[in-house]
C-alpha cells in the first residue's frame, strides 16, 4: 500500500473564466482524492489563464464565493489543493501565486519570486519560500521561472523539502531545457520533483504540455505524451516512487 500519493494535474485554461476552470479543477480534484493522493498541482494562472493583460481586474483574495467549492472539496476529501491565480495585493499590482487550499480548512498561498517578461509590468514578485507540511513530506512550492533559478531549489533542500512542485506554462521552445533543469534538481538534491504544465494553448503561448515528475535519482517516473487533460500520479510504498497517468 503506497504510504503517499501526490497528483499533478495538466488542465487546460478559459481566459478568464474562473468558475468554468473552477468547474474543470473539480474533476482532477476528485479523481486524485480517488487515487489516494494527498495534493493535486494545477499549473501556473490556472484559474485565469496565463493572461497577463486581465491580470489585475481578475485578481483574488482566495475568500471569493466562487472558490468555494474548491475549499469545501479540500476539506471534504482530505486533499490539498494548488491552484494558479493572480493574488490580490492591498494598494499594489497583484502577484502570480499559487493558493493551497488544505485538508484542515486554512489557506495559504505561495507568489512567485523570479518574474519573467511581461510579468514585471503586471506583477510584484514575492519575497518568501512556502514549505508545507503533507504528513512525512515537506513540500517545497514553485512556480514556472522560479524553477530557472537554482538557488531557489537548493534553498527547498536546505529547509528539509522532500518533494518540489511546480505549476508552469513552459513552450516546446523551451521545454528541453526547462525539463532537464528540473531533472537536475530532482538528482542533486535528492527530492522528488513534479511539474504541472497547461494542457493547451492560453495567453497567446502553446504549451508544450508534457506535465512529468522525477522521482528522487532523477529518473523519470511518468510523464503526459503530450498535450490535453491528464492526471499524473506519483505513489511511494515502502522504498519506491512509483508513477502513473489517467487521461481525462
Amino acid at each position: 500500500m503506497a504510504s503517499f500519493t501526490l497528483a499533478i494535474a495538466q488542465s487546460q485554461s478559459e481566459r478568464g473564466d474562473i468558475a468554468g476552470n473552477v468547474a474543470h479543477h473539480l474533476s482532477f480534484v476528485e479523481l486524485a482524492a480517488e487515487q489516494g493522493a494527498q495534493f493535486v498541482q494545477f499549473p501556473e494562472l490556472s484559474l485565469t489563464g496565463y493572461e497577463l493583460d486581465i491580470a489585475a481586474e481578475m485578481a483574488l483574495t482566495g475568500d471569493e464565493p466562487v472558490l468555494a467549492p474548491l475549499r469545501e472539496q479540500a476539506t471534504r476529501l482530505g486533499i490539498a489543493v494548488l491552484v494558479g491565480v493572480p493574488l490580490t495585493v492591498v494598494g499594489g499590482k497583484p502577484q502570480l501565486a499559487t493558493l493551497a487550499f488544505m485538508p484542515d480548512g486554512t489557506l495559504l498561498h505561495y507568489a512567485k519570486q523570479y518574474l519573467h517578461g511581461d510579468e514585471c509590468l503586471h506583477f510584484q514578485p514575492g519575497a518568501a519560500d512556502l514549505l508545507l507540511n503533507l504528513g512525512d513530506q515537506r513540500l517545497a512550492l514553485a512556480i514556472c521561472a522560479d524553477t530557472n533559478r537554482p538557488e531557489h531549489a537548493a534553498r527547498a533542500a536546505e529547509a528539509g523539502a522532500t518533494l518540489y512542485s511546480a505549476g508552469v506554462l513552459f513552450s516546446e521552445r523551451g521545454y528541453a531545457a526547462d525539463s532537464t533543469q528540473l531533472q537536475r534538481y530532482a538528482a542533486d538534491h535528492r527530492m522528488l520533483v513534479a511539474m504541472a504544465n497547461h494542457g493547451g494553448p492560453t495567453g497567446g503561448w502553446s504549451s508544450a504540455g508534457r506535465s512529468a515528475i522525477w522521482n528522487p535519482r532523477g529518473e523519470l517516473l511518468v510523464a503526459a505524451e503530450n498535450t490535453g487533460p491528464m492526471l499524473l500520479l506519483a505513489s511511494l510504498d515502502d522504498i519506491e516512487w512509483r508513477g502513473r497517468a489517467i487521461g481525462l
